[in-house]
């Protein structure tokens, strides 16, 4: 790079309290930045990631510390830098899009107030600010952006709300971005027009940006170098052409291969279906999200349900479970109607039916221990209590591969992102449910872990007699596990089937559109394809 350097990171130590000892999380790592460039960061849950970047910003989260190294942001020691100098940084000149949008947002105020916050403090007028917003949001393909702004987060969807976040950090032109996994939650549709909106803005002001990733095939297409590391250590370094080309670690080359877990085709089933959604209609306010939707979930089976942020695929998952009653239309679990309304359904009823939530980080109360996050369905729904539950929850974290002793009186602000998910996981397998909405639940791993979470629920799917619905936009992750394919768009169903139909052509015009839409692992994949669409 021929740019000047902004941020060089020398030999950064960083530990995690763990009761009365620090254990080392990040160990003697090295980093040079230049301005306009692209560092991508990979590695497995846990392996360092979002730490690295938060100390990049001289942050270390809460139970952390950063105990030796050199951190210099543009020629500024930011572990001797006051605090109050590090915060008249952040948002100005070092920016940070969070892995979850969700936790991350006031839930009291509006989007478009949130996003002027900084500008306002830089004596930006409210006006132009509000109006810069409008811009941002229309470059991130938000839908209706002179509207969007004026709702609070909930009123959004999540792939909404974290581009909704992105605009947020790119609001004062900052000289360093840091990227937390910010497209784990975008359809691959939006995620081309957020990755081409976010390397504009790169090139167009000059700006740096780290972005951690654990999708191999996102990072090679937005970062000019990539960064291996591994339980906080790093592996390897190279420009992004020859790491994709010639990985030379061992560890590099296992990332490269993942994703080889195919389920084999499994006959249609004949008996009646465990669930069944009948032309259900449903909404927020006047506004129907839902439009006459129906399919069904057989026994044992998976279904996916795919399509863009804000096609519904969530919505449906809360009539099912009894949080939002529908305008029309009604669920059938054996045949029976289920009550609209969650609150009428007994305990008996309540437990078939399990969701594990996209977002963990807002999914899991902070304040439990793992032992009682895990433990509350299993002591509601089971009625299990003392020894019989603790080695229920440690029988669940040994299931979704967290070592009991070490993880069992943890806090969930003690946990990477993918390891939270997998709480998530662990509290819905709690109550020996029937049937698991399964909403984005492998989005926030990465591709070592995701692997080995759907071997996981395969596995429990065949012992157990399991049924999942899926929603998802990986695509690969629909090849990978599922039985049959439910594609939404505007909160209708485009088309229904086994996998094997919907995946073969001729497609459906909005179908082709998703699959053409999947990243793949060449540098220039995404300049291709926003050819082809111009």
């Amino acid at each position: 790079m021929t740019g000047e350097v902004l941020l060089q990171i020398k030999d950064l130590h960083v530990e995690g309290r763990a009761g009365d000892a620090w254990l080392p999380i990040l160990r003697g790592i090295d980093l040079t930045l230049h301005r306009g460039e692209v560092l991508g960061v990979i590695g497995e849950s846990g392996a360092g990631k979002s730490t690295l970047g938060l100390a990049a910003m001289g942050f270390a989260r809460d139970g952390c510390r950063i105990s030796g190294g050199d951190i210099r942001f543009d020629g500024i020691d930011l572990r001797q830098t006051p605090e109050r100098g590090k915060r008249a940084l952040r948002g100005r000149r070092i920016a940070y899009v969070a892995q979850s949008a969700a936790a991350s947002f006031n839930p009291a105020h509006k989007l478009i107030d949130q996003y002027s916050e900084v500008p306002l403090l830089t004596g930006m007028a409210r006006r132009t600010a509000q109006a810069e917003a409008v811009a941002l949001y229309r470059k991130m393909q938000l839908p209706n952006p002179e509207e969007i702004g004026f709702r609070y987060p909930h009123q959004v969807s999540g792939g909404q709300l974290q581009r909704a976040m992105t605009a947020m950090a790119m609001a004062c032109h900052p000289d360093l971005i840091i990227f937390d996994e910010p497209t784990t939650a975008l359809d691959v549709t939006t995620q081309i027009e957020v990755l081409a909106a976010i390397r504009d803005i790169v090139r167009d002001y000059d700006t740096a940006a780290i972005y951690i990733t654990h999708d191999l095939a996102v990072v090679a297409q937005m970062a000019d170098r990539i960064k291996i590391l591994l339980r906080g250590q790093e592996v390897e370094e190279a420009d992004t052409r020859t790491m994709l080309a010639a990985p030379k670690a061992d560890y590099t080359k296992s990332l490269w291969a993942v994703r080889s877990f195919a389920r084999p085709e499994r006959p249609a089933p004949k008996e009646a279906p465990l669930l069944s959604v009948q032309g259900v209609t449903a909404g927020y306010g006047k506004i129907d999200i839902l439009k006459d939707v129906s399919f069904d979930i057989p026994a044992g089976r998976t279904v996916a349900v795919v399509g863009e942020s804000g096609s519904g695929k969530s919505t449906v998952a809360r009539v099912i479970t009894g949080l939002l009653p529908p305008r029309g239309g009604q669920v059938l679990l054996d045949g029976v109607p289920l009550p609209q309304d969650y609150r009428a359904r007994p305990r008996a009823l309540l437990r078939q039916c399990q969701m594990i939530y996209q977002m963990a980080d807002t999914a899991l109360n902070p304040k439990l221990r793992l032992r009682d996050l895990i433990g509350r369905p299993a002591q509601m729904y089971l009625g299990l209590s003392g020894r019989a539950l603790d080695a229920r929850v440690r029988d669940l974290l040994a299931l979704i591969e967290l070592e009991p002793d070490s993880y069992i009186d943890r806090l969930p602000s003690e946990l990477s992102g993918g390891q939270k998910q997998r709480i998530g996981i662990a509290r819905a397998l709690a109550a020996e449910p029937r049937l698991i909405i399964c909403d984005e639940v492998t989005s926030a791993l990465d591709q070592i872990v995701q692997e080995g979470i759907l071997r996981l629920l395969d596995k429990l799917q065949r012992e157990l007699g399991l049924a999942y619905m899926f929603i998802t936009h990986d695509l690969a992750t629909v090849r990978a596990i599922a039985d049959d394919v439910v594609v939404m768009q505007h909160g209708k169903v485009v088309e229904a089937g086994p996998k094997a139909e919907i995946f073969a052509p001729p497609h459906a015009p909005y179908t082709e559109l998703l699959l053409s839409s999947v990243p793949e692992m060449n540098p220039d994949w995404l300049t291709g394809v926003l050819q082809r669409r111009q």
